[in-house]
Formats: structure tokens, C-alpha cells, sequence
């Protein structure tokens, strides 16, 4: 098994952390808003286009900057680990393509709908869905395709496929969950619905990744199961499950007279996608490609990791700094969307 040896330095570690918040970060942000946008397919034309409305109302102010945090990790590994980014990225070259695309689409229709005409629009709405959705499959192809170690096997495809459909689920729970917070009245009954439906979805990608990520390799399998690293790794299953349960239990509860409890089902998915992290983080560190290349035999010099890790100390602190003050600003349910 691999161990930290002495004499390593601590720079890659410190960027493999950058790296992973970053990641994790983005995952959460940019995932509640793509499940937003995944979620308007669920509706149709006429009546429910006022609830369309309602629901790009709910991410207008934060979408655009929650994708910063993709930029950030893009950024990091490049710059980080630099003989990683290509193994990486040649690997994922095609998903990563057709991820940039659904991004951009999503980009483009979220500003055109406003300008539409009113027979147009519910073709920029179909293509913030196409978009969103596009984005979220292939995040969840790439997922799967590195866990796999990158190796296209039919069995292997197959699985980054199912993860692929997980993650559109669990990016779809996030956003009804965010949507629950945000809205009222009959798209907040809506939105617990459609939280009840994904649950499970999320459960059976959890189980599929716990059961596929210790069969990667002999490492990983005893990192899961043997003593004493098997300590380290025993509270996530219960703790998952427990979270699932409560977070059932809430779905069930809600939407109250009070809306006091609200925030839970958001909550309960933060904590959900944080647990999924640190599993597979746990799992895979120290390598940054699966079983091929630890972070330090794929990091840059420590003399640029030192000037780097400067100027992220730096930025860093205003990304999240301007990250809480609109999130504070626009707190709140979500009123009438406006383009003025």
C-alpha cells in the first residue's frame, strides 16, 4: 500500500486539497443550478412557464458564478500538475468537449429567453434543458471513465454510463432541493416531489460506486476492508444511509405550513455529495491518475507549486469572500425574474 515517505514535500498535497475543494465546490454550486435546469424539462408550455420563470429566478444571481470554481480546478491541475493534465484531459477529451458544449448552450439560452419572442421562447427553454442536461451526463461519464482507471472496456462503459444517469439524478435532487428553499406555494410542492423521485436514483449510484471502487485494485480493496485504514473509512456507509433516511423522512414532512424545515433536503444533499467526495478522495489519494501517478510524481516544481500556492492564497479568499456575499445578499425565497 502507499504510504507518504519522509522527505516528500507537502506542496502537492496542499494543491491536491485546492484541487479537491475546488471540485467540490463546484460539484454542489454548479450542481444545484444544472438540476435546476434539468428540472424544466419536467414542465411543459402555457401555465407552467410562470414556474420556469420561478425556477431561473431561484439561480439567476449565483449560476454564472458557481462555475468559476470549474475554471479554478481546470486551472489548478493545469498549472499543478502539469504532467497529470494531459493524461487526464486526452483521456476525457471527447466528454470534456461535449460538456464545454452543454455549458455553453445552457450559457446562451439563459440570456436569449429573455429576448425571445413569446413563440421562441420555449426553444431557448428546451435548450437551457438540452444544455444543462448534456453538462451533467458527461460530468457523470468522465466520473465513471476515472474511477475505471480510463480503460474503455464494454463492462467499464457500461458502468460510466450508470454513474452518468446517477449523477443527472443527484444533480437533479440537489436542484429540486435548492428549489424547495427557494420557492413557495405549488412549484415548492413540486419540487418535493420531484426530490422524493431522485432519492432513490442517488442511493443506487452510491451503492454502484461502493460496490465497482475497491474492485479498481488490490490498493483500493485493502484500503477498504483491512485493518487499520478500514477505521477510517467504517462512519461513511452509516452515516450515508442515516442521511438518507432522514432526509426520506423530511421529503415525507414537507412542504409544512411554516416552511421551517425547508433547508433540510438542501442540506442533506450538500452533506450527501461531501461524503461521496471524501469516499472516493480517500480511495484514490495519493494518485491524481488512477493507480498510474501519485500527485507528486505528476506535480510542477515546488519552487512554481510555492509562487502558485501565493497567489491562491489570494484569490482564493475573494472567490469564496464575493461567493457568500451574494448568496447573502439574495437570500430569501426567490421573487419575479426580471431582466432590467
Amino acid at each position: 500500500m502507499d504510504v507518504i515517505t519522509q522527505g516528500q514535500s507537502w506542496l502537492p498535497i496542499a494543491f491536491a486539497g485546492l484541487l479537491g475543494l475546488s471540485i467540490l465546490l463546484y460539484v454542489v454550486l454548479d450542481g444545484y443550478d444544472l438540476g435546476v435546469g434539468i428540472l424544466t424539462g419536467a414542465l411543459g408550455a402555457g401555465e407552467d412557464a410562470a414556474h420556469k420563470d420561478r425556477m431561473i429566478a431561484s439561480i439567476g444571481p449565483f449560476w454564472d458564478a458557481n462555475e468559476t470554481w470549474l475554471v479554478l480546478a481546470v486551472g489548478l491541475l493545469l498549472v499543478a500538475f502539469p504532467f497529470a493534465q494531459g493524461v487526464v484531459l486526452g483521456a476525457l477529451y471527447l466528454p470534456v468537449a461535449l460538456m464545454l458544449l452543454g455549458l455553453i448552450l445552457r450559457g446562451v439560452a439563459f440570456d436569449f429567453r429573455a429576448k425571445a419572442v413569446d413563440g421562441h421562447r420555449i426553444w431557448w427553454d428546451r435548450a437551457f434543458f438540452a444544455g444543462s442536461t448534456l453538462a451533467a451526463l458527461t460530468q457523470g461519464y468522465m466520473l465513471g471513465l476515472y474511477i475505471v482507471g480510463f480503460e474503455r472496456t464494454a463492462v467499464n462503459v457500461a458502468f460510466s454510463l450508470l454513474t452518468a444517469v446517477s449523477l443527472v439524478a443527484g444533480y437533479a435532487f440537489i436542484g429540486a432541493s435548492w428549489l424547495i428553499l427557494k420557492a413557495e406555494g405549488d412549484l415548492q410542492r413540486r419540487a418535493v416531489r420531484w426530490a422524493r423521485g431522485t432519492l432513490w436514483l442517488v442511493a443506487l449510484g452510491f451503492v454502484a460506486v461502493s460496490i465497482v471502487t475497491p474492485l479498481m485494485s488490490e490498493r483500493i480493496f485493502a484500503k477498504w476492508f483491512e485493518l487499520p485504514w478500514i477505521v477510517l473509512l467504517a462512519p461513511l456507509p452509516a452515516t450515508a444511509a442515516a442521511i438518507f433516511v432522514v432526509l426520506h423522512l423530511a421529503l415525507k414532512a414537507l412542504p409544512t405550513r411554516t416552511d421551517r424545515f425547508s433547508w433540510v433536503p438542501f442540506a442533506g444533499a450538500i452533506a450527501l455529495f461531501a461524503l461521496g467526495f471524501y469516499g472516493l478522495a480517500y480511495s484514490f489519494f495519493p494518485y491524481v491518475v488512477p493507480e498510474r501517478m501519485t500527485i507528486w510524481e505528476a506535480a510542477a516544481a515546488d519552487a512554481s507549486l510555492m509562487i502558485m500556492l501565493v497567489g491562491a492564497c489570494l484569490v482564493l479568499p475573494m472567490i469564496l469572500g464575493y461567493t457568500a456575499l451574494s448568496y447573502w445578499i439574495f437570500k430569501g425565497k426567490a421573487g419575479a425574474l426580471r431582466y432590467d
